[in-house]
């Protein structure tokens, strides 16, 4: 099959009639298939006709370059190193803007007005606390249960405390559930470390932020008062800003083909943070760490980089390079700066983990060889220091990431229930396994 890629290249033109000309080397035949293109990145061949056409599907294991949908939330330039929502650049929200404001913008397409950003403030607040039979639904767990299994199943059960907003055809019963798992979500993850540990569960408070409110349902005992360190807290605040949505990533993926048979919200949110639960997703910042730790000293960092060079070792360098990313990853250069205040605050003056890093990550981006094949620090190389830093184990990193891409789960949801043209997901196969043969009857099978 041929192209012939004479279609116009003029991205300031009307591109209703741009095609491109697909001919089938073995039959003779030939097609046009229609070029969309977004309001950013590159265009996208519609192939929706090429099996009625040709008799072929298309293989792209991975989907990596395969769009799955139209979408107006999330825009990322691996190659300059870009993310954006809704037309905000990251760095700019993670500085100047608070994790609420986030989550208004990704679920209305807008920064809020001072008016509307309080009143999305208060209706979060009224909607913190957990129905209070889910307290004997934690009792059923074993204290060492890791604390993404408990997250997994309470997201999934919530479906069975909140009735009035599983109706997925109903606007307002979808605006109801999103906040609710927004609003929830903090008190969920906290009472997840509060049973691993033994302590009593922490009711949310209405007078403290979102943040602070969650730090103190985490860390806060009934025999003494807590006070957040305010740089913890805007290094919490920031984290979850990075963190709030990624455009179609493995989790967000899972929630919108979930999404896509008319499963309830919180059933969809449930398969989202199960697939950010694996190690290759959510759980890379612990492998970072892991990492540091090995390597002991910053002296061996040339033994580390030589290891990861070398083809026949399967030693890989953790928190370097991204599917995405062909640049510096720029939720990595915020985290790093997050991470020097809160050493500062703490009066840590050296922190060997954060030394080894800033080490290794000078010495890779020396290296010609990390340089040519662009693996830069992605998000996981400082964050698993960071929220160590912050007092958190790392069973919990993969929870809070939960808890901060919720929001994004969230938007891409109803986004998707929302799109008059999606159907339910039914992906293709190339299938390699045995042809159609008899069957044998036991007593005439060989043993």
């Amino acid at each position: 099959m041929s192209e012939d890629p004479s279609h116009s290249q003029d991205h300031s033109q009307d591109h209703s009639q741009d095609f491109v000309t697909l001919k089938d080397e073995r039959s003779g035949k030939s097609t046009r298939l229609p070029v969309l293109y977004g309001s950013q990145g590159s265009p996208v061949l519609d192939i929706a006709t090429l099996h009625a056409e040709f008799g072929y599907y298309t293989f792209d294991p991975g989907y990596g370059a395969t769009g799955s949908c139209a979408s107006a939330i999330t825009f990322i330039n691996g190659s300059e190193g870009v993310l954006m929502h809704r037309g905000y650049d990251i760095s700019e929200l993670a500085e100047q803007s608070d994790y609420l404001e986030v989550c208004y913008l990704l679920l209305n397409a807008d920064l809020p007005n001072k008016t509307q950003k309080d009143e999305f403030f208060q209706t979060i607040r009224n909607h913190t606390m957990l129905h209070d039979q889910m307290q004997y639904f934690f009792r059923g767990f074993r204290r060492d249960a890791h604390p993404m299994a408990i997250m997994v199943a309470v997201v999934g059960a919530l479906s069975a405390f909140y009735h009035d907003s599983l109706d997925i055809q109903d606007e307002e019963q979808r605006k109801l559930a999103s906040i609710r798992m927004v609003a929830k979500m903090p008190t969920i993850a906290a009472q997840v470390y509060k049973y691993a540990i033994g302590q009593p569960f922490v009711s949310p408070r209405n007078d403290l932020g979102y943040v602070e409110n969650f730090l103190n349902m985490t860390f806060s005992v009934p025999a003494e008062a807590y006070h957040a360190d305010p740089a913890v807290v805007r290094a919490l605040e920031q984290i979850f800003i990075l963190h709030a949505d990624h455009e179609q990533n493995a989790s967000t993926s899972t929630v919108r083909l979930a999404g896509s048979s008319g499963a309830n919200p919180f059933a969809c949110i449930a398969a989202g943070i199960s697939s950010l639960w694996g190690p290759a997703h959510g759980g890379a910042n612990e492998a970072v760490l892991n990492m540091l730790e090995d390597m002991e000293e910053t002296s061996r960092i040339p033994e580390f980089l030589a290891r990861a060079k070398d083809k026949d070792d399967p030693f890989r360098l953790m928190g370097f390079g991204h599917r995405v990313y062909k640049n510096y990853d720029p939720r990595a250069a915020v985290l790093r700066k997050c991470l020097e205040s809160v050493l500062i605050s703490k009066g840590v003056e050296r922190e060997p983990l954060f030394e080894r890093a800033r080490a290794l990550e000078k010495a890779a981006l020396e290296d010609a060889y990390f340089v040519e094949r662009k693996l830069f620090p992605n998000v996981d190389f400082y964050s698993g220091i960071l929220l160590r830093a912050m007092g958190f184990p790392t069973s919990m990193f993969t929870v809070l990431f939960a808890l901060a891409r919720t929001v994004g789960w969230v938007a891409q949801w109803r986004e998707m229930v929302e799109d008059p043209s999606s159907r339910i997901g039914r992906p293709r196969q190339l299938y390699r396994g045995r042809t159609k043969r008899p069957f044998v009857p036991l007593e005439q099978r060989k043993s």
